[in-house]
């Protein structure tokens, strides 16, 4: 189902009642909870949900909260994503207390695999991965045991230890879990618990040649680090009674860490996957991961999202346990919330269309930056005898009801005076405005006793800066099927536009409001010669009228 805001879940979730619980029972003192990505891409807006839970808890419960990458796959792993990770949590405001690798207890976990060994519970196994998986069997048959299941501690021993000393090709061996060939959940069918790979580790170099799997590796993880909820998505619950067989069979002190999941973040019409982002990045579809139109958090922020509006929309959609799926536009009514409160106005217009207003004076006009925020200060405009107004703001042949300008028409300039169209030139398709002042009628003096029901956007002719605006839209269309036929040829659409004079300076990433067009924020493309600015969100807030 779609979640719409009628139907958002009490800000209390069941999380937090099982933590309330473990507090009243004694069980635990103090509340650690983690965000564990694993550095092979980069984080998109899915893990915002995460690290907002697990965040949120620590400052609930005045507890700690750790940061840990899950780098146990050398071969998918880079430095590039650790970097990228720490800067998108920081630019969230979650302040970890400890900032950990897996890879900081490849050592420990080695040495949980031999005990293991020693207790019966585990064995080297020379099978081939297709032929574990055939072994496996599936919901209806049980598992077959591997031919290799019963040999001795001493030989597991010491083939593990050979494994580590690099005696053995990748594939060739592997070393799993001794459980249940019979169990109901195909999980616990011997798991593979460490594999040969002879690859270089981004954090660890060539030191390893075995890597433990993540199902072995997070709960050990959890348990040395004191975690007490290891909270994470609806596709792990079926791995929760590995991860308690786990840390009790490693003889880890009680408490143990417990295992929570709740339901993932799913957007509409958007890509919640790091392998399939990889790949729009990969085959360049998208201008590498911080494209303004990429999910990633790194995107968003380029694109000129506030981290607090991200922050807000996880409280606001809250957690459970029924996957559902949230409106996009949902998100974008949350950033809209925000920026309508915080973003400076701006004027730009696009399609410009050259006005002359032959008794107009040059001046200097004072215009706030914010309608309802007089802590946010005055601008100065200039304005002159020749301005710009938008394309959208004429029609020679208008419709009725029009409140634009129009030949014989009259319209408020924002910030500036009522001006009466007097006649309209068109030479090589060029439309040129001869139009006249009002008398008595500037703003915020106005007596002319002229009301007008048009207020348009204008720029001073004389004073203003060539600017690009990026349209932006979904990577996505509407629909089923792969996610690279639903591709959106339309996601972005380049506008050339005249703007304020201030727009020329403005810093990477401040954003403004560009009156009766959008929200946009300064990209990290802009040049003093071209301004760019990323469309952020669209005035029109379609999800509360939809509602």
């Amino acid at each position: 189902m779609k979640i719409y805001k009628e139907n958002l879940p009490n800000p209390e979730n069941f999380i937090e009642d099982i933590i309330d619980g473990d507090i009243k029972s004694g069980k635990i003192n103090e509340v650690v909870t983690r965000f564990p990505p694993e550095p092979n891409g980069y984080l998109h807006i899915g893990h915002a949900k995460s690290l907002c839970i697990n965040y949120g808890i620590k400052q609930k419960y005045n507890g700690k909260f750790n940061v840990r990458f899950d780098d146990t796959n050398p071969l998918k792993e880079d430095e590039e994503y650790v970097e990228s990770i720490k800067r998108d949590i920081a630019w969230l405001g979650c302040e970890w207390d400890g900032l950990y690798y897996a890879s900081d207890y490849f050592a420990k976990m080695y040495d949980c695999a031999l005990t293991l060994i020693e207790k019966g519970l585990a064995y080297v196994c020379d099978l081939t991965a297709e032929e574990i998986k055939q072994s496996r069997g599936n919901l209806i048959e049980g598992g077959k045991e591997s031919p290799y299941r019963n040999r001795s501690i001493e030989e597991n021993l010491d083939l593990f230890k050979r494994m580590k000393e690099g005696e053995f090709a990748d594939g060739q061996k592997c070393l799993r879990a001794k459980i249940d060939m019979s169990s109901p959940n195909i999980n616990m069918r011997d798991p593979v618990i460490y594999r040969v790979l002879h690859a270089s580790h981004q954090n660890t170099g060539n030191r390893w040649c075995v890597y433990p799997m993540y199902d072995f590796a997070h709960p050990i993880e959890d348990a040395i680090e004191g975690i007490t909820h290891s909270i994470c998505t609806l596709e792990f619950e079926d791995h929760r009674p590995l991860y308690d067989w786990v840390v009790e069979n490693c003889d880890f002190p009680h408490p143990l860490p417990q295992q929570i999941e709740f339901a993932r973040l799913n957007i509409t019409d958007t890509i919640m996957s790091k392998r399939f982002l990889k790949r729009l990045v990969d085959d360049k579809v998208v201008d590498g991961w911080d494209d303004p139109r990429m999910p990633t958090l790194s995107g968003l922020r380029r694109r000129g999202y506030p981290p607090e509006a991200i922050v807000d929309f996880c409280k606001r959609i809250g957690v459970s346990k029924a996957n559902s799926e949230v409106d996009q536009e949902y998100l974008e009514s949350c950033v809209r919330d925000y920026l309508n409160a915080h973003a400076k106005r701006a004027m730009a217009v696009t399609n410009p269309i050259e006005v002359i207003i032959a008794d107009a004076a040059s001046e200097t006009l004072i215009t706030e930056n914010h309608p309802a925020d007089p802590t946010m200060g005055e601008r100065e405009m200039t304005f002159s005898n020749r301005i710009f107004i938008d394309g959208d703001d004429f029609s020679i042949n208008p419709p009725p009801k029009y409140h634009r300008l129009q030949e014989g028409g009259y319209v408020r300039l924002k910030g500036a005076y009522i001006i009466h169209c007097d006649r309209v030139e068109t030479e090589n398709g060029a439309t040129k405005l001869f139009c006249s002042i009002v008398p008595n009628s500037k703003s915020g003096n106005d007596t002319s006793g002229l009301k007008v029901k048009g207020v348009i956007q204008w720029v001073d002719a004389n004073n203003c800066v060539k600017i690009k605006l990026k349209k932006l839209q979904s990577l996505l269309v509407p629909g089923d099927g792969d996610f690279i036929d639903r591709l959106n040829p339309d996601s972005l659409i380049e506008v050339d536009a005249l703007g304020e004079k201030l727009l020329e300076n403005a810093e990477c990433g401040e954003r403004f409001q560009f009156m009766r067009i959008g929200y946009f924020a300064a990209d990290n493309t802009s040049t003093r010669e071209l301004p760019v600015y990323n469309e952020i969100v669209p005035l029109k807030d379609s999800f509360n009228k939809k509602k």
